[in-house]
């Protein structure tokens, strides 16, 4: 087998460094790079007047562009036909790329490789990010024949494009499964009575006496309702804050500052133990009344997070708290425990659906990437 020769950038792209004057009475096009090699988007669309800097580049599609400070992060990309005429600060430098030997789709799979980020990662001092053209020059690429390159290119899309079915077919499955869990959730209070949150599910405070001798960990919540997240263990000598509270699994947790935001979640077994500052609310709901789950999803939906919102007075962000006397007073629908058992079944299907489809995510996010090191590595005919 004949192996790919590997050539310099150098010797299929060419630096091209021209700049305009930014015409005040003109709108333009903006774009930005991408980390990780995710390519080149649009920033924005803005008056000449609006940009400080008059002095600019011209994009042009199918130019590869490297951010001066962002490269070794990823921060490169092809000019897409959508941003042709775009416009960049001089902290960005364009290549333009010799298509008589170099496929630009060539160009664009290998620069998302291992090997060459590895190539960007190592150039010039590890003291200071940025690079200069001579070192995106510099980097090396295997350069099989035009037809061979093309023939890659073929074989990466028609993977790329069916590693993109499979990702719509797991959102249109999820967008199925979340619509269903609206539908049963709004049958199944339709005419339920509404009791009061310090009736349906009383704060419970267990308060924690630091020892400064004992490991503890911490928990917290993520808005828009991502859960709970656990902090790293720290010794009681280190707390910083003050009336920590203790964390139980079936507990409905919230941040009394973020609550409005969606930091609302259930405490399970891992969290069981853990403590979480005084700036967190527990509740512990009447099991004669309502399921912590089916709790959990009214205070995130849109109706729910209403209520917890106006429940939260304050204008800026921070000062936005939840006091335990505006929690007790929200409403919320208590529908018979059998329909909210039913309802909390399905929730634990879609949760099932949700870890299976994130599984698959993960396995079809690495096809593409893998057969990209596999046939670099090959790198012969």
């Amino acid at each position: 087998m004949k192996a790919w020769p590997v050539v310099p950038l150098a010797d299929v792209l060419q630096h091209r460094k021209e700049f305009i004057t930014i015409d005040d009475t003109q709108h333009y096009k903006r774009c930005r790079v991408q980390l990780h090699a995710k390519g080149v988007l649009l920033r924005d669309t803005v008056s000449g007047a609006d940009i400080k800097t008059k002095k600019q580049q011209v994009c042009r599609a199918g130019e590869f562009l490297v951010a001066e400070i962002d490269a070794k992060m990823g921060g490169f990309g092809l000019v897409p036909a959508e941003l042709d005429g775009a416009v960049v600060s001089s902290h960005y430098f364009l290549f333009e790329i010799d298509e008589s030997c170099l496929d630009v789709r060539y160009l664009d799979h290998y620069c998302r490789t291992e090997r060459f980020r590895k190539q960007v990662e190592a150039q010039g001092s590890t003291n200071y990010a940025a690079i200069r053209p001579a070192d995106v020059l510099a980097y090396t690429i295997p350069l099989p024949a035009l037809p061979k390159q093309q023939a890659l290119v073929a074989r990466l899309d028609a993977l790329a494009g069916k590693t993109r079915q499979v990702e719509a077919h797991l959102e249109a499955a999820l967008r199925d499964a979340e619509h269903l869990l609206a539908l049963r959730f709004r049958d199944a209070i339709a005419g339920a009575p509404l009791r009061p949150m310090a009736e349906v599910a009383p704060s419970i405070r267990r308060p924690v006496e630091i020892d400064i001798d004992t490991r503890y960990r911490e928990v917290g919540a993520r808005s828009f309702g991502k859960g709970l997240f656990i902090k790293p263990d720290f010794d009681g000598a280190e707390a910083t804050w003050q009336k920590p509270v203790w964390i139980k699994s079936g507990d409905l947790v919230l941040s009394n500052i973020k609550a409005w935001e969606g930091a609302i979640a259930i405490a399970d077994e891992q969290h069981d133990g853990c403590i979480a500052s005084h700036r967190y609310i527990t509740c512990v709901p009447d099991p004669e009344l309502a399921t912590v789950g089916f709790l959990v999803y009214y205070l995130l939906s849109e109706d729910g997070l209403e209520k917890v919102g106006l429940a939260s007075p304050g204008t800026a962000d921070r000062n936005r708290t939840l006091s335990l006397g505006n929690l007790g007073k929200i409403e919320v629908p208590t529908p018979p425990l059998a329909v909210q058992h039913t309802f909390d079944r399905l929730q634990a299907a879609v949760a099932a659906l949700k870890a299976r489809h994130a599984a698959i995510r993960e396995a079809n996010a690495a096809l593409l990437p893998a057969l990209l090191a596999r046939l670099f590595a090959h790198g012969c005919d």
